[in-house]
């Protein structure tokens, strides 16, 4: 597959340029309804589908359908992904109008980690060939492991990732508002927001591990694997706010996932010493796993509608007040020679008494004359 620079370039352009609009949209702190989230989750869903259909006129029906397989087994993990954030979410108590600037850098740091585990996989597949057969055990026992584990759910107190957050980096006890990082005293503080970004983007390499071997089953063309990855996980945040609420009425999902990897890592191992399995078949036996699992649950679990998570009932952290906010400080001091906002009072008066002093002084020496 021949893909030209400027393409690339194009690629990488729109996908910025997304960005950028998303952030503007999502600019002002807000609570992100069904309806917004549904309209963006399709608009992402149509972006991908639409690339799919560029490369296929582009480059065949062989290439296009390596990109709609990798896509769909890419959106599917990602199902998993989110219900995890709202794990997380619920366990720190995070106000829903302060969720989507966390996911927004998420998902940016999210393409920035994929994008690196991508190049590396493609320069050990392309100098050790042996490495396909780690790939496929892996896949095969993170299946195996979910199949398992399916009733498990992520506990962040348990986390390392968290406890060494909290261990090395002064925090400050509640949120303000969506700041990440707050000065206090003179002192530089972690807001609980930005230890709820480190730990979303500690799940996100996780994942990474799991789904960046699963694609590589399908296609080896870097160029697919990285728009796949990229098309599906621009729409994460929008799936989020349509999903969270879902979860529990997803029962069978984490199986079919699990089956999903396991098809997989059974046609990568076939793929080395064996035969290929065509693309087509491979696509359709993913598609036909995620269908059956999904309108398993939707039907198991119909009637019930959407709940959200649980809160703790004494949560780590809590919203700052108003009076709490005002107090702080501006995070980036400003250049010697530069006065900060809050200080130029002080600075003032102090010079004014110094102006005084000097009167009193020269109306002395004149005799008390001024």
């Amino acid at each position: 597959m021949d893909v030209p620079f400027w393409v690339w370039a194009a690629v990488l352009a729109f996908i910025v340029v997304m960005l950028a609009a998303d952030l503007f949209a999502h600019r002002r702190a807000h609570v992100i309804g069904v309806r917004e989230a549904a309209i963006w989750s399709g608009v992402w869903v149509a972006f991908g589908v639409a690339f799919g259909i560029i490369v296929w006129m582009n480059w065949g029906a062989e290439f296009g359908q390596q990109y709609f397989a990798g896509y769909l087994i890419e959106k599917s993990l990602s199902v998993d992904n989110v219900f995890v954030w709202a794990i997380i979410f619920s366990y720190f108590a995070v106000p829903r109008e302060f969720q989507h600037r966390v996911l927004f850098l998420g998902v940016l740091g999210a393409l920035v980690f994929r994008a690196i585990f991508i190049a590396a996989g493609a320069v050990l597949i392309q100098n050790f060939s042996w490495i396909l057969y780690v790939f496929a055990a892996f896949l095969l026992y993170t299946g195996w492991r979910m199949i398992r584990q399916r009733n498990a759910h992520l506990n962040p107190e348990q986390s390392l990732v968290l406890r060494g957050f909290r261990r090395f980096v002064p925090m400050a006890e509640a949120y303000h508002g969506q700041k990440l990082l707050i000065r206090r005293n003179g002192v530089l503080l972690a807001t609980p927001l930005l230890a709820v970004l480190v730990l979303i983007e500690a799940t996100d390499i996780v994942f990474a591990v799991d789904s960046i071997p699963a694609i590589f089953a399908v296609t080896d063309e870097v160029f697919l694997v990285f728009t796949a990855n990229a098309f599906a996980i621009l729409g994460l945040r929008a799936m989020y706010f349509l999903l969270a609420d879902l979860i529990h009425r997803f029962i069978y999902l984490k199986i079919g996932l699990a089956l999903v990897l396991i098809w997989v890592g059974v046609k990568m191992l076939l793929k080395i010493d064996l035969f290929y399995i065509p693309t087509t078949i491979s696509l359709a036996v993913v598609a036909a796993i995620i269908t059956v699992s999904v309108v398993a649950s939707l039907r198991a679990t119909r009637g019930q509608g959407r709940k959200a998570l649980p809160q703790p009932t004494d949560p780590p952290f809590r919203v700052a007040t108003e009076e709490e906010n005002a107090e702080l400080e501006p995070v980036w001091r400003r250049r010697r020679g530069h006065i900060l906002p809050s200080h130029r009072t002080e600075t003032a008066n102090a010079d004014e008494d110094d102006d005084d002093d000097d009167d009193r002084a020269s109306a002395g020496r004149n005799g008390g004359v001024r």
